[in-house]
C-alpha cells in the first residue's frame, strides 16, 4: 500500500520535520493543533491543518480526536512523531481498527518495548549484556536490599522514558526519597508508578544504536551515537558517530542492537540504547528500547545521507528495505561527524536545574551557511506557549572531516550566531559546553554536565555574538524593553507567567501589604497575587485576558505610608462549618450507606444474612478500608429519573476498594487487599455496564500494585436492562479475563452467601479458593437462563446447592454462616501473610501412639495433624471432596505451610482420581505463593482396578508428578506407615530424593507395591501348588512377615533410601530445621506459577 494523505498527530519542529519528508514523497499532509497552538508553524507547513478541541498536551493525546481527523481528512496514515502518541499501542491499535496505517513498528514491539522489564527479560533471553539490577516491580525493601549488595544504584520506572522517573542513589540515606519521587514521577508521567533497580556506572557514556526493519523480517543498523552530555538523564547534546569507541567495541553494540530487534520482529525505526563503562570503554549494558523516531535521527541523516523519515514512510507504505535499495552492506561509513545542540527555551542554574523560560520571539535568525541545519518551528512574532516541551530549536553541525574537533569548532561559531530575542535561551550554557577542553576531546560523561554546572553557567569567556543586537527594535532589545511605570513607582510583576483572570485596584486606590490586588490562571488553577508593599497605585499595566510572563508588570505603585489596619482582617474560619459542596458530597455517600438505606438493610435481615458493608467491615481492620466509586450509578439514564437511580444502584450494586486484613498480625505491606462485593440489595447483584467498569478499574490496580483479592460474588449474573452502554452482547468485557489473568499472582479468596449464578459463578469459580455458606446456590446459569434453555423448570435452591457443590469439590471450606466466613478469610490470607509470633501446639509424645502398632488397624489422620501442627492453625480445604486425601493449611512454629496427606480411614490411604486432583491443584497453589509442602505418606500406592480405570485415573494421578516436576517450594515428606509403590513417589514430590528430606516413623514400612499384592504375585506359582488352605495361609504369611521386614524403615533408611527414621516427638524439630535450612521463598517480582489450576 503507498501512502497518499498522511495526517501528522504532533506540532513543532517534528511536525515541520515529517511534513517536509512527506512532501518530497509526493504524499500530502494534515496537521492538527490545539486551541493554543493555532499560531505554530507545523499548522502552515502543512498542506491542510485541522483543529483539536482542547489545550496543551491533553489535546494532542486524545486518541479518538486525532482518529476522527484523520477520517474526516481522508488521510490513510499516521505519523505519531516523538513523545505524544508515539509509543503508544492503543493508539497504534486505533489506527488499524480505523483501516489507518500507523507509521511505526508494530503493536507487539510497543508493548515490548514500552514496558523496560520485558525489554529486559529479552536482552536476558538472546544474551545481550545487562546491568545487574531487579527484575520486575521493585519494593521499597528489595531496594535497600540492592543498595546494600551492589552499593550506587539508580532507580528507574518501568514504564515510559525521557530521563522522567529516574534517580540515582548514592548513600543509604537517599533511598527512601528517590524512590518516592520516582514513583510519583512515574505515576505522572506514564500511568504506573512500578520502578526497577539498576547498577549505577559512575563514570558512564550513553550510546544508542539506530535500527531500521521491514515487514520481511530485514534488520540493518545505521550506525551508532553518542547521548553522554546530559542533564538530570535528558541529552542535550547527541554526537554521529561516537568519537570515542573502539572498532570491537562499535562493532558489539551494533550487533547486541541487531539481535534484539530480530528477536522482537521489529519493523520499522527504532533505537536501542546502552551504557558503556568509561573506565575500560569494553564493559557496556543494554538499558533500554526506545520504537519510535527519536529527536536526534537529525545525526544520523547527515552522515549517512539517508533520510529517516522518508524511510519510515515507505516502510509503513508497503516497501521493503531491499526494494530500495538499502541493505547492511549498502549503509555508507559515516562521513565525517554531526553535533545536534538542543536549544531550549531554558536558563540552567548552578545546581544543574534549568528553569523554562518564556515570552514572544522578536527576532529568530537561525545560522546557515555549510554544513549546517535547523529544525525548529521558531519565528519572529511567535509567542511561546508554557503548556509545551521547552525544545525551540535543534541545531545540527555536519564536517565531512575526520577529525571531530573540526565539527565542534562549527558547532562553537554556529552557537554565537544564531540570533534568539525576546526569550531566554540555553545558547550560553551551550556555548560554555562546547567551548569546554573535555567537550572537544568527546571526554564527557553523562555526569559531567552534573559535575560541571556551576562552571558551565557562568558568563562567557569571549561573549562574541556574531550578529547586531536590537536591530529589528530600533537598537533596543526587547530584553530591555519593559513598561515603564509612573515616576517614584515600583512594579508589581507576575510571580509566574499565566492568563490575568481579574484586576481588583484601579488608578489611585490605595493598597496595604499583602492585599490582594490580581487574579492570574496558570496551569488551569488560579493564583492570587498580592501586593508586596503599601502605598497608591498609579498604573495598571495589565487587563483582563492578557498573557503575561513572569515578572511583566501587573500594576505599579508609589510606596506610602497610608495608615495602618486599613487592611481587612482575613475572615476567620469556623472548622465545623460544612460548606455546600462537601454536604452534597456527604450526602450522596450516606444515601449509599447501610444507615441511608434502611429498606435495603431490612431486606437482609428476611434472609438471615448481612449487608455487603457489613462484611466488609468486619473483613477490613477498622478504619483502613477507603471505597472506590461509590457514586458510580448503573447504565440505565436513557430509562431513570437520576433521583430513581440514585436511590436504586447505588455504587451499581458493586462496592469496593482497598483496605487491610490482619493488619495487627502482620505489617501493611502483607496486610493490604482489594475487597470487592456485590450488593444483592441493588438488581439482586448483578453485572451491570458500570459494574464491570469497576471490576475492571479495580483488578488493573490489583494486579499493577500486586494487591491480594477478597470477592464476595452473591449476584445473578448479567443484567439485561442497562441501556446506555453501546454494542449487542457485552461480549468483549475484560473483567473475566483480568480476574482470571492474576491466577498465581496473587491470592484471589471468592466468598459467597445465597444465590451465585452465571458470571457471577464464573468469578467465583476462577477463585483460587472458595469458601461458601451452607445457604448457598451456586451454578452457571440460574433457573431463568436454565428455563429459556429448555431445560426445565428448577426453583433457585434445586440449583447447586451445597449438597451438591461441597461432596463434587467446588467449595473449599464450607461454613455455616457469613460471620465464619469472614473468619475463614482472614485465616485463609494470614498464611500468605507471614510468620505469627504467638503458638502453641500439643504434648509431641501423644504422636509416638497415634499410629497402631498393629499395622492393619485403621487410625484418624487428622488427629495426626492436628497433633503435630500449631494448636488452632489448621485449615482444611475441600474436606468433602476426594476423601483419600487431606490438604490443609497449617503453622508449624508459626510458620506458615500447605500440607498433604493420604487418609488411611478411605481405601486405605490408595490414591484415587479425586485424590490425586486435590493434591496437584493444593500443590500448584502453595508453590505460586511460596509455601513450603509438608507431606504426611501412609498409602499403598495409586488406586487401580478396572473401576477406577473408569476415571481417568491414569491422566489424573499422573497430575501430582507433573506438578511436582514444576514445583520451586521445598517439599518435607514423613512417611507415617505405608510408603508403597508410585503412588509414596507422588506424595515426595516424584521421587524419594525430590524432597528436601524425607524421613520415616519406625512404623513406616516400603516396596515397590503392596506387601501382600508382592507376595501375591511373586509367589502364585508356589501358593498354587499348596493345596492346604492351612499351609497356603501360613506360606503367605510368612512371606508377608519377611517382605515387611525387609521393607521396615530402618532397612530401607540404611539404603539411604530415606533421609532418617526419626521419633515421632522430634517431628516438629525436623520440619523447622528444614525450613530454615532452604533460603526464603521469594514472591516479588511476578508469578512464580503461570496459574493455579482452577480444578
Amino acid at each position: 500500500m503507498t501512502i497518499t494523505h498522511l495526517l501528522i498527530a504532533n506540532r513543532g519542529e517534528i511536525a515541520i520535520r515529517i511534513a517536509r519528508a512527506a512532501a518530497d514523497l509526493g504524499i500530502a499532509t494534515t496537521s492538527v493543533y490545539s486551541e493554543d497552538d493555532a499560531l505554530s508553524l507545523h499548522t502552515r507547513v502543512s498542506d491542510d491543518t485541522h483543529a483539536l478541541k482542547g489545550h496543551g498536551a491533553a489535546a494532542y493525546l486524545d486518541i479518538a480526536q486525532v482518529i476522527a481527523a484523520a477520517r474526516e481528512a481522508n488521510c490513510d496514515a499516521i505519523h505519531p512523531g516523538y513523545g505524544f502518541l508515539s509509543e503508544n499501542a492503543d493508539f497504534a491499535r486505533a489506527c488499524a481498527a480505523a483501516g489507518i496505517t500507523f507509521v511505526g513498528p508494530n503493536v507487539d514491539a510497543l508493548e515490548l518495548f514500552g514496558d523496560k522489564i520485558k525489554a529486559k527479560a529479552l536482552a536476558k533471553k538472546t544474551g545481550v549484556a545487562l546491568l545487574a539490577g531487579t527484575e520486575g516491580a521493585t519494593s521499597l525493601e528489595d531496594a535497600r536490599a540492592f543498595f546494600a549488595a551492589h552499593g550506587p544504584m539508580m532507580i528507574k520506572a518501568v514504564a515510559g522514558g525521557g530521563g522522567r522517573g529516574m534517580r540515582p542513589v548514592r548513600e543509604a540515606s537517599e533511598i527512601d526519597e528517590a524512590y518516592a519521587r520516582c514513583q510519583s514521577e512515574a505515576k505522572a508521567a506514564f500511568g504506573s508508578g512500578d520502578v526497577y533497580i539498576e547498577k549505577l556506572i559512575e563514570q558512564a557514556r550513553h550510546i544508542e544504536v539506530q535500527i531500521v526493519g521491514d515487514a520481511s523480517g530485514e534488520i540493518i543498523h545505521l550506525h551508532e551515537r553518542e547521548c553522554s552530555a546530559q542533564r538530570r538523564n535528558q541529552k542535550l547534546v547527541e554526537i554521529a558517530p561516537s568519537p570515542s569507541l573502539t572498532p570491537e567495541l562499535r562493532e558489539a553494540l551494533t550487533a547486541a542492537a541487531v539481535t534484539l530487534a530480530k528477536a522482537a520482529h521489529y519493523d520499522n525505526l527504532g533505537t536501542f540504547e546502552f551504557l558503556v563503562d568509561a573506565a575500560d570503554m569494553k564493559t557496556f549494558a543494554f538499558i533500554e528500547a526506545n520504537p519510535r523516531l527519536q529527536v536526534e535521527h537529525t545525526v544520523t541523516e547527515e552522515v549517512t545521507g539517508i533520510d529517516l523519515v522518508q524511510t519510515q514512510l515507505r516502510i509503513a507504505g508497503g516497501e521493503t528495505l531491499s526494494a530500495f535499495g538499502l541493505s547492511q552492506a549498502s549503509v555508507p561509513a559515516p562521513q565525517g561527524y554531526a553535533i545536534q545542540l538542543r536549544v531550549n527555551m531554558e536558563t540552567m542554574e548552578a545546581d544543574g536545574n534549568a528553569k523554562p523560560a518564556g515570552g514572544t520571539l522578536s527576532v529568530f535568525e537561525p545560522p546557515s551557511g555549510p554544513g549546517l541545519r535547523v529544525d525548529t518551528f521558531g519565528y519572529a512574532g511567535y509567542r511561546t506557549s508554557p503548556s509545551f516541551d521547552s525544545l525551540l530549536a535543534k541545531l545540527i553541525i555536519h564536517s565531512r572531516s575526520p577529525r571531530y574537533a573540526d565539527a565542534v569548532r562549527r558547532a562553537a561559531r554556529a552557537l554565537a550566531e544564531f540570533r534568539i530575542e525576546g526569550v531566554s535561551t540555553n545558547i550560553p550554557f551551550l556555548r560554555n559546553l562546547v567551548e569546554h577542553e573535555a567537550f572537544g576531546v568527546n571526554s564527557i560523561t553523562t555526569r559531567f554536565i552534573e559535575s560541571h554546572a556551576a562552571e558551565l553557567v557562568k558568563p562567557l569567556a569571549d561573549d562574541t555574538h556574531r550578529y547586531f543586537i536590537g536591530g529589528a527594535t530600533g537598537g533596543v532589545s526587547l530584553e530591555n524593553a519593559h513598561v515603564k511605570g509612573p515616576e517614584n513607582s515600583v512594579p508589581v510583576g507576575a510571580p509566574m507567567q499565566g492568563k490575568v483572570v481579574q484586576i481588583e485596584v484601579a488608578d489611585g486606590d490605595t493598597v496595604h501589604r499583602g492585599q490582594q490586588i490580581a487574579v492570574l490562571e496558570a496551569m488551569k488553577m488560579e493564583h492570587l497575587v498580592k501586593a508586596d508593599q503599601s502605598g497608591i497605585v498609579r498604573l495598571v499595566a495589565a487587563a483582563a485576558g492578557e498573557v503575561l510572563f513572569e515578572g511583566q508588570p501587573l500594576i505599579f505603585i508609589e510606596p506610602k505610608d497610608v495608615g495602618e489596619g486599613a487592611v481587612v482582617a482575613e475572615e476567620t474560619v469556623d472548622l465545623d462549618y460544612i460548606r455546600p459542596d462537601l454536604q452534597e458530597v456527604r450526602d450522596r455517600v450516606l444515601s449509599g450507606l447501610d444507615e441511608g438505606r434502611p429498606d435495603a438493610v431490612a431486606r437482609r435481615r428476611k434472609t438471615n444474612q448481612r449487608t455487603a458493608r457489613e462484611n466488609i467491615e468486619d473483613l477490613c481492620d477498622e478504619g483502613s478500608f477507603i471505597e472506590y466509586g461509590s457514586m458510580m450509578l448503573a447504565a440505565q439514564r436513557r430509562r431513570r429519573p437520576m433521583d430513581e437511580l440514585k436511590k436504586m444502584s447505588p455504587a451499581d450494586g458493586m462496592i469496593s476498594g482497598f483496605g487491610s486484613i490482619n493488619g495487627a498480625e502482620f505489617d501493611e505491606e502483607k496486610s493490604r487487599a482489594l475487597v470487592l462485593s456485590y450488593d444483592y440489595t441493588v438488581f439482586a447483584g448483578t453485572q451491570g455496564a458500570m459494574n464491570h467498569k469497576k471490576k475492571d478499574r479495580m483488578f488493573k490496580l490489583a494486579e499493577e500494585w500486586k494487591t491480594p483479592i477478597v470477592f464476595f460474588t452473591e449476584g445473578g449474573g448479567g443484567r439485561p436492562g442497562d441501556t446506555d452502554s453501546m454494542g449487542v452482547a457485552g461480549l468483549d468485557t475484560p473483567s473475566f479475563l483480568a480476574y482470571a489473568r492474576m491466577s498465581g499472582l496473587v491470592p484471589r479468596v471468592g466468598v459467597n452467601s445465597g444465590r451465585c449464578f452465571a458470571g457471577n459463578a464464573a468469578l467465583l469459580g476462577s477463585s483460587d479458593v472458595i469458601i461458601a455458606t451452607k445457604n448457598s446456590n451456586i451454578g452457571m446459569g440460574g433457573p431463568a437462563m436454565i428455563g429459556g434453555g429448555g431445560l426445565g423448570v428448577f426453583t433457585p435452591d434445586e440449583v447447586g446447592p451445597v449438597s451438591v457443590q461441597s461432596p463434587n469439590g467446588v467449595i473449599d471450606i464450607l461454613v455455616e454462616d457469613e460471620a465464619e466466613a469472614v473468619a475463614a478469610t482472614k485465616k485463609y490470607l494470614s498464611y500468605f501473610q507471614g510468620v505469627t509470633k504467638d503458638w502453641t501446639c500439643a504434648d509431641q509424645r501423644v504422636l509416638r501412639h497415634v499410629i497402631p502398632e498393629n499395622r492393619l488397624r485403621i487410625y484418624d489422620i487428622r488427629a495426626v495433624i492436628e497433633g503435630l501442627c500449631d494448636t488452632g492453625s489448621v485449615l482444611e480445604l475441600r474436606r468433602d471432596f476426594g476423601h483419600g486425601m487431606v490438604t490443609a493449611l497449617v503453622r508449624v512454629e508459626g510458620r506458615p505451610m500447605g500440607l498433604i496427606a493420604n487418609n488411611p480411614s478411605h481405601l486405605a490411604g490408595a490414591i484415587d482420581g479425586d485424590a490425586a486432583d486435590k493434591a496437584s491443584r493444593f500443590m500448584q497453589l502453595c508453590d505460586a505463593f511460596g509455601l513450603p509442602i509438608l507431606s504426611l505418606c501412609d498409602t499403598p500406592g495409586f488406586m487401580v482396578g478396572p473401576d477406577a480405570e473408569k476415571t481417568a485415573l491414569v491422566r489424573r494421578v499422573s497430575r501430582m508428578f507433573v506438578t511436582a516436576g514444576s514445583m520451586t517450594v521445598p517439599i518435607f515428606t514423613v512417611v507415617l506407615r505405608k510408603g508403597y509403590g508410585l503412588g509414596a513417589q507422588g506424595m515426595a514430590g516424584g521421587s524419594f530424593h525430590a524432597p528436601f528430606f524425607i524421613v520415616s516413623w519406625p512404623t513406616g514400612e516400603f516396596g515397590g507395591m503392596g506387601l501382600e499384592g508382592a507376595v501375591r504375585l511373586g509367589y502364585r506359582k508356589e501358593m498354587e501348588a499348596l493345596t492346604d488352605p492351612a499351609e497356603q495361609k501360613a506360606f503367605f504369611d510368612e512371606k508377608v512377615a519377611r517382605s515387611y521386614e525387609h521393607g521396615k524403615a530402618i532397612n530401607m533408611a540404611s539404603f539411604l533410601e530415606i533421609d532418617q527414621v526419626i521419633d515421632p516427638v522430634e517431628t516438629r524439630r525436623w520440619i523447622t530445621r528444614g525450613l530454615k535450612s532452604v533460603p526464603p521463598v521469594k514472591t516479588d517480582g511476578g508469578k512464580r506459577r503461570s496459574f493455579v489450576d482452577t480444578w
